[in-house]
């Protein structure tokens, strides 16, 4: 177990484990769909998936929606390949501006939560699809996710043979 500890980077921990938590314990309080874990183990397993979920949500639609509205904008991938080889504080804040993306995707996905649980109520034939939604939800999530990452993998060969 030790281990397994020391190999979780501070990346790990606030971009994938805490937002997990956060949104287990809050969303529990809000829809009563009970999402904390007994098992500190299964746990942290349980806790890691959703925080990892929150954030390729944050990734593949809040970020685009800010780059769209011109809320945020983006160094070319190359600067910051070339920057970030010099400037050792750039991961840092790169990591800590992932983080903000990821809680406000936990924020979003809380209060969709909420319309969710509401929406339960007043339809309650969603529930009988809401499993398999979920799971075709998650796997267009992570197929585009692939697709994302795979994109990054390139432009940073790219980058570096240039």
């Amino acid at each position: 177990m030790k281990e397994i500890l020391d190999k979780i980077s501070s990346y790990n921990l606030f971009n994938y484990l805490l937002p997990g938590v956060l949104f287990a314990f809050i969303a529990s309080k809000m829809t009563g769909i009970n999402l904390v874990q007994n098992d500190l183990i299964i746990g942290a397993f349980v806790y890691y998936f959703i925080g990892l979920v929150i954030s390729r949500f944050g990734s593949l639609v809040i970020e685009p929606i800010l780059k769209k509205t011109k809320f945020v904008s983006f160094a070319d991938y190359k600067d910051f390949v070339t920057v970030s080889q010099s400037d050792t504080k750039l991961d840092t804040l790169s990591e800590a501006n992932n983080m903000y993306r990821t809680l406000m995707a936990m924020f979003l996905l809380l209060i969709l939560s909420g319309i969710y649980s509401w929406l339960t109520l007043k339809f309650p034939i969603i529930k009988e699809w809401s499993t398999i939604l979920l799971v075709i939800l998650l796997f267009i999530m992570f197929l585009f996710s692939y697709k994302k990452q795979t994109n990054y993998i390139t432009k940073r060969i790219k980058s570096n043979l240039k």
